[in-house]
C-alpha cells in the first residue's frame, strides 16, 4: 500500500464507524502556550477532551501533520541517522470525546491493523501501564492477544504538553523480524530496529495544570495516535521510513542535485536523508505562517533549514537547491494537504531568501571562526566566540560544534550556555510562554453578544473579579470605588479583542444608581464569555446587579473603519502582487491600521500606489457590506478566505466586501457601507521577518489629516525652495546634483592639501637604523583625513615607520604606519598599542596600519610621539 492509500484507509475506516473526518490543524497550535509546535493529533482537541469545545461530534478521526524539532518532544539529533525518526510526521487518529472509551478503541485499532492492513497477529505486541488491568484484560480476554505478548511498562503514560489531558496509554507493536537487532519493548535491547511502535491508545482522564496537579476530566476521552511513515514502510516490506515512497522521490531528487549515482544505496546516504525528512518539515511549516527567524518556533525552523543545508554543502552542492525540493515535495503530498500546492511559490521564495542569506553570514562566521582558531591556545573554542557566531552569524551550535570536530577541536558549551542565560534573561519577560489574564477566569457561561447591531443595552452582573497589586484576580461579590477589576455579563454590546481588533472601551452603569460607574478599558475573550477590564470610577457594583452596558461610539466608528479597510487592503495586495500573498498578522484600533503579510521582498513605490488606489476605488463604489452565517465548509467551499491563525467553529461569519472583492471569515465589527471608511492612505511599508512585510495605512479623518499635514510641510518646502508647489522636486534634485558637484571639488582640494602636507612632513623624518621614521602632531587635519595623510607620507618615504597625531575637539587621534616591506618585524598594531595608553587612547589594526582614539589627554601627545624612535630601535 502506498502511503496516501492508507491514510485514506484509515479515515474511511473510522468515518464508516460513526467518525466525522476533520483536517489537520496547523502546526503553530491555536491559543496553546504549552507548546511550540503541534506534536500530536490531540492538540487541536485539548479544549474538546476538557469537554470545553463542541467541535460538532462525539467522534472524529485526522490526520494530522505534527513536529517534533523543539521543547520537551524534540527528535531533531536523531534525524538522518535513525530509521525511524523524523522532524515532520503524519499522526492518523481517532478520537472520542465522553462517547466510547477503552473497549472499543482497542477493538477498532486491532480491526484496522489485522483485517484492514491485515499485519500478522503473530508479528504484534502490546504494552500497558502497570495499573492498567482494565486495558490487559481486555488484550487478554476481548481481542485474544498472548499474555505473553503484553508487556507491563511505567512509561505508558501520555500528555501533549506541561499542562492539558493525560492519561495512561496502551501501545501496539510490530516484529519486523529477526534479521534486524533489537528486543520487545521493556527488554535490555528495546532500543533496537526489530520492534516498532506502530500506534498508541491513549485514554485521558485527567487535565494537568500548570502546578503539575490533576483533575478528573468532565468524561474519560480516547486519543490515539498512529505513525503513517512508520506503517507504511511496513505495508512497503521495508525495515526504514526513508526507503517508503513519499521519501523515495526526495532523496532521488537530492542526489540528482548532488550528483550521485541513482541505486538502492541513495538510501543509505545519512545527507541525503537529512534533506528529505528537512525539506518536509521546513515547508509545512512556512505553509503554517512560520518564518525562519532567531526566536522559539522561527528559530526551530531556521536551525532546520541550515542543518539541511550543511549537509548538502557535505554532498559537494555548490549552487542553491533546497528551494527546488518543494516542487517534489508537492507532487508527493500536495493532494492530501492543497496547502502546499497553494503557498508553494511562497515557500520557495522563503526558503531561497534563507539560502542566499545563510550563504552571506556563513562566509563572514567561517572568518571569524578560523581567526579564532588560528588564535586558540587550547583546544576547545571559547563559549563567547561560539555564542557570537549564534548571536551575529546565524550559527547554530550543531553547525559550530560540526567544524570544531573537523579541526579535532571542542566548544565551550557552558560558555555557550553562559552567554545564552544572559540573553533570554533580558527578554524572558516578553518572550516566556505564560498564560494571559483571561486564563485566571474559569467559567462556563455563554455571553451573548449584541455588538454587531447596537453599541448599548442593559445586562445582569454574572461574576465580578478584583485585581490585587500583583495583577493576581479574586473573585468577590462587589467591587467599589477605586477597584481595578472584571466584570463579566450575561449579553454585551462591548466587542473583545480577537482577529487583530482591540476590544472596545466605554462605561458599565448601575441602573439602580447612575452614579456608580465602571470604565471598560479593554475586552478581552475567555472561552465563551468576555471580560470588561476597567476600574469602578464611583460607587460600587455586586453581583446580580442590572447594568447599564455602553461602548464608546466614537473609539468604536474609528476602529470599524480601519477593520474593514484591512479587508479591502488583503485583496486589494492579492490582486497586485499575487495570490502568495497571506495575511500574517493584523492590529487595528481607531487611530490607524497595520497589516502583515508574506511576501518576499520590499514593495515597490509604484505596487504601494496601485494597492491604494484599488483600495480607495472600491471605497468609491459605497457598496453594501454584506454579512452571513454559513457552516463552516459550506463557506470554505463557495471561495471566502479563512485568515491565518484562526480557530473557527461550525458555523462562521462571512464578510463580503465590494461586491464579491473580497470575501473573508470575519467575526469583527464592520462599516455598513465600503463608503464610510471614506479614504485609505498608506503611511508606511517595512520588512518586519524574513519573507513578512508590514504596511501601515490611515482611514477616514485621520487619513484626511495626515494628507493635510503633508500639503502644509509641502508649501514649507516650497517657500524655502522659493519656488512654486510644482516645480519643487526639480529644483530641489538641481540643488543636490550642485551639492553633490560641490562635494566632489572639496574632496579633490583636501586630497592634493593631504598629499601636499605628506610631502611636507616626509622631510622631518629622521633615520633610525637605516629606517625612516616620523612621528609628529598634525593638528588642523581632521581624523577623518589621516589615513589619506599617511598613505601620502609613506609613499613618499619609502621604508618607514610614521606616527601621526591629531587632537578635535579635545579627543587625541592616532594612526601608525609601517611600510609592507618592514611590517613582518615592525608591527603597526603592536607600536599604536605602546604609545597609546600614554594619551588615555585605545585601539589596535593591521600589522601595516592601525589607529586608536578616544584618547583624553591632549597634553601627553608629545610624551607618546617621543616614544616611537626608541620603540624602532628596540625593535628593528
Amino acid at each position: 500500500m502506498k502511503t496516501a492509500e492508507i491514510r485514506s484507509a484509515f479515515l474511511k475506516f473510522y468515518e464508516e464507524r460513526g467518525h466525522k473526518v476533520l483536517p489537520s490543524s496547523s502546526l503553530v497550535p491555536h491559543d496553546d502556550p504549552s507548546l511550540l509546535f503541534t506534536n500530536s493529533g490531540m492538540v487541536q482537541f485539548k479544549e474538546a477532551l476538557n469537554g470545553r469545545e463542541d467541535v460538532g461530534a462525539t467522534r472524529v478521526t485526522t490526520a494530522q501533520r505534527c513536529v517534533r524539532a523543539g521543547g520537551k518532544h524534540n527528535d531533531l539529533e536523531n534525524v538522518g541517522y535513525t530509521a525511524r525518526h523524523h522532524t515532520l510526521f503524519e499522526m492518523l487518529g481517532n478520537f472520542s470525546f465522553g462517547d466510547y472509551f477503552k473497549k472499543e478503541t482497542i477493538a477498532f485499532a486491532w480491526e484496522f491493523i489485522t483485517e484492514i492492513l491485515k499485519l500478522p497477529v503473530e508479528k504484534l505486541w502490546v504494552t500497558v501501564h502497570p495499573s492498567d488491568q482494565e486495558s490487559r484484560l481486555i488484550w487478554i480476554n476481548q481481542i485474544g492477544v498472548n499474555p505473553e505478548r503484553i508487556v507491563a511498562l511505567e512509561e505508558n503514560f501520555w500528555a501533549a504538553g506541561d499542562t492539558g489531558p493525560c492519561g495512561n496509554c496502551t501501545e501496539i507493536f510490530y516484529d519486523h523480524g529477526p534479521e534486524l537487532e533489537g528486543g520487545p519493548p521493556g527488554s535490555e535491547n528495546e532500543d533496537g530496529d526489530r520492534y516498532t511502535e506502530i500506534q498508541n491508545l491513549v485514554f485521558p482522564e485527567n487535565n494537568r495544570h500548570a502546578d503539575g496537579s490533576l483533575t478528573p476530566l468532565a468524561a474519560p476521552g480516547v486519543d490515539t495516535g498512529m505513525g503513517l511513515e512508520r506503517v507504511a514502510a511496513i505495508m512497503q516490506g521495508v525495515h526504514s521510513n526513508y526507503e517508503i515512497d513519499i521519501f523515495a522521490c526526495l532523496i532521488r531528487a537530492t542526489g540528482k542535485i548532488a550528483g550521485l549515482p541513482d541505486n538502492d544505496k541513495l538510501v543509505e546516504h545519512a545527507s541525503l536523508r537529512v534533506i528529505a525528512d528537512h525539506i518536509r518539515s521546513a515547508a509545512f511549516l512556512i505553509a503554517d505562517g512560520v518564518l525562519p527567524g532567531s526566536e522559539d518556533r522561527n528559530y526551530v525552523l531556521r536551525r532546520i533549514i541550515r542543518r539541511a543545508l550543511r549537509h548538502g554543502h557535505k554532498l559537494g552542492i555548490s549552487e542553491h537547491f533546497f528551494f527546488t525540493l518543494v516542487s517534489p515535495l508537492v507532487e508527493v503530498m500536495g493532494d492530501a494537504y492543497p496547502l502546499l500546492k497553494q503557498q508553494q511559490a511562497n515557500i520557495e521564495a522563503v526558503l531561497l531568501k534563507e539560502e542566499q542569506q545563510f550563504e552571506t553570514t556563513l562566509d563572514k562566521g567561517m572568518a571569524l571562526l578560523e581567526r579564532s582558531i588560528e588564535d586558540l591556545q587550547e583546544t576547545v573554542i571559547p563559549g563567547g566566540v561560539v555564542f557570537q557566531l549564534y548571536d551575529t552569524y546565524g550559527f547554530p551550535l550543531d553547525l559550530t560544534a560540526d567544524i570544531a570536530r573537523e579541526s579535532g577541536l571542542g566548544i565551550d558549551e557552558a560558555g555557550f550556555e553562559e552567554a545564552m542565560d544572559a540573553q533570554r534573561a533580558r527578554g524572558r519577560a516578553a518572550k516566556k510562554f505564560s498564560a494571559d489574564i483571561s486564563k485566571q477566569v474559569d467559567l462556563d457561561s455563554e455571553v451573548e453578544f449584541t455588538g454587531y447591531e447596537h453599541l448599548e443595552n442593559t445586562a445582569k452582573l454574572l461574576a465580578l473579579y478584583r485585581q490585587d497589586n500583583k495583577g493576581i484576580l479574586h473573585s468577590c461579590d462587589v467591587l467599589r470605588e477605586g477597584d481595578s477589576g472584571i466584570l463579566v455579563l450575561d449579553k454585551t454590546p462591548f466587542y473583545a479583542e480577537s482577529g487583530g481588533q482591540i476590544g472596545d472601551s466605554g462605561q458599565i452603569v448601575s441602573t439602580d444608581d447612575s452614579s456608580s460607574v465602571f470604565q471598560v478599558n479593554d475586552t478581552r475573550k475567555s472561552r465563551q464569555q468576555y471580560l470588561h477590564l476597567g476600574i469602578i470610577e464611583n460607587g460600587k457594583l455586586e453581583l446580580g446587579d442590572i447594568v447599564s452596558a455602553t461602548v464608546a461610539h466614537e473609539t468604536r466608528d474609528a476602529t470599524v473603519l480601519n477593520h474593514s479597510a484591512t479587508h479591502l487592503l488583503h485583496a486589494a495586495l492579492k490582486k497586485v502582487l499575487g495570490n502568495h500573498v497571506e495575511q500574517r498578522g493584523s492590529l487595528v484600533d481607531n487611530r490607524h491600521l497595520r497589516f502583515d503579510f508574506s511576501h518576499a521582498e520590499p514593495v515597490a513605490a509604484d505596487q504601494l500606489l496601485e494597492i491604494e488606489a484599488v483600495v480607495n476605488e472600491k471605497i468609491r463604489e459605497n457598496s453594501v457590506v454584506n454579512t452571513k452565517l454559513l457552516p463552516y465548509d459550506e463557506a470554505i467551499n463557495s471561495g471566502a478566505v479563512a485568515l491565518f491563525g484562526e480557530k473557527y467553529g461550525d458555523e462562521v461569519r462571512v464578510l463580503d466586501m465590494g461586491l464579491g472583492f473580497s470575501v473573508e471569515l470575519c467575526g469583527g465589527t464592520h462599516a455598513r457601507r465600503t463608503g464610510d471608511i471614506g479614504l485609505l492612505k498608506i503611511v508606511s511599508e517595512s520588512g518586519i521577518a524574513s519573507g513578512v512585510r508590514r504596511i501601515e495605512a490611515l482611514t477616514g479623518l485621520a487619513a484626511l489629516n495626515w494628507l493635510s499635514q503633508g500639503e502644509q510641510e509641502l508649501q514649507s518646502i516650497s517657500a524655502l525652495l522659493r519656488s512654486t508647489r510644482r516645480e519643487s522636486a526639480a529644483k530641489l534634485e538641481q540643488l543636490l546634483l550642485d551639492q553633490k558637484q560641490l562635494q566632489k571639488e572639496l574632496d579633490q582640494l583636501r586630497a592634493k592639501a593631504s598629499s601636499q602636507k605628506g610631502t611636507d612632513l616626509a622631510d622631518s623624518a629622521t633615520d633610525v637604523n637605516g629606517i625612516k621614521v616620523l612621528a609628529i602632531a598634525v593638528n588642523g587635519i581632521a581624523s577623518a583625513e589621516l589615513l589619506k595623510t599617511l598613505d601620502s607620507v609613506r609613499n613618499k618615504l619609502g621604508d618607514c615607520v610614521v606616527v601621526l597625531a591629531s587632537v578635535e575637539d579635545g579627543a587625541v587621534n592616532l594612526i601608525a604606519g609601517v611600510s609592507k616591506a618592514l611590517s613582518n618585524n615592525l608591527n603597526a598594531g603592536e607600536l599604536i598599542r605602546s604609545i597609546a595608553p600614554i594619551v588615555g587612547a585605545k585601539g589596535g589594526g593591521r600589522a601595516d596600519m592601525a589607529r586608536a582614539g578616544g584618547g583624553d589627554r591632549p597634553e601627553d601627545v608629545s610624551k607618546a610621539l617621543s616614544m616611537v624612535t626608541n620603540w624602532v630601535k628596540d625593535n628593528s
